[in-house]
């Protein structure tokens, strides 16, 4: 499962929405998280965020697994943050981060990735005259977007079979096997793209 939500389809506001416009909307919170940095500002966004999951009908229990790395991760950040700077700045930094993370999991639940795709190959058609190829930079994204959820799902097969083995507690017969699938599963992939030619130039 990708760790900001999988596309589901509907026919919500944001489902209809144009891809583009979406990814300015994200770019534009992003920098207003940064650059008005405060209390309200990240309540805010905070409330925004919810919204948007509500209307984009993120399921909230599949939400909160794909999330549950990063929410620990926040959450021992705002105890860091709580200790070094106190209560409101933790709440300012890390609230900005789970709203942007709500916010992008609202947009990849209403965003397929053949919609990204096509909107990344019509963006990047103008610089073809100076040598880029938007297909091949529209295919690297998809690999690379529909790789998360693969190396999640071989990294939980491999803690599995460790555990099964009665090694969870030793890193190296966890990150041996898993780096050795990961590396293999992009070698197989490279040697499929090779078969049928593409990138060869």
């Amino acid at each position: 499962m990708s760790p900001i939500g999988d596309y589901q389809p509907g026919r919500s506001v944001l489902h209809r929405a144009p891809v583009g416009t979406k990814l300015s909307g994200l770019l534009v919170l992003s920098i207003l998280a940064v650059a008005l940095r405060g209390v309200s500002t990240t309540a805010a966004l905070i409330v925004l965020a919810v919204l948007a999951c509500v209307v984009a009908g993120v399921r909230l229990r599949r939400a909160a697994r794909a999330l549950r790395g990063i929410l620990v991760a926040m959450a021992l950040l705002a105890a860091y943050q709580a200790w070094q700077q106190g209560a409101e700045h933790a709440f300012v930094v890390v609230g900005a981060l789970v709203a942007l993370a709500l916010l992008a999991t609202a947009f990849t639940t209403t965003t397929s990735v053949e919609r990204m795709i096509d909107a990344i190959t019509r963006w990047l058609g103008p610089f073809r005259r100076f040598g880029v190829r938007p297909e091949l930079v529209a295919l690297a994204f998809s690999l690379m977007i529909r790789g998360i959820p693969l190396t999640l799902e071989i990294a939980a097969e491999t803690r599995d079979a460790a555990r099964a083995r009665g090694l969870e507690r030793s890193p190296r017969a966890y990150l041996t096997p898993l780096v050795i699938r990961v590396v293999a599963h992009a070698r197989a992939t490279g040697d499929a793209l090779h078969a049928r030619g593409i990138g060869d130039d």
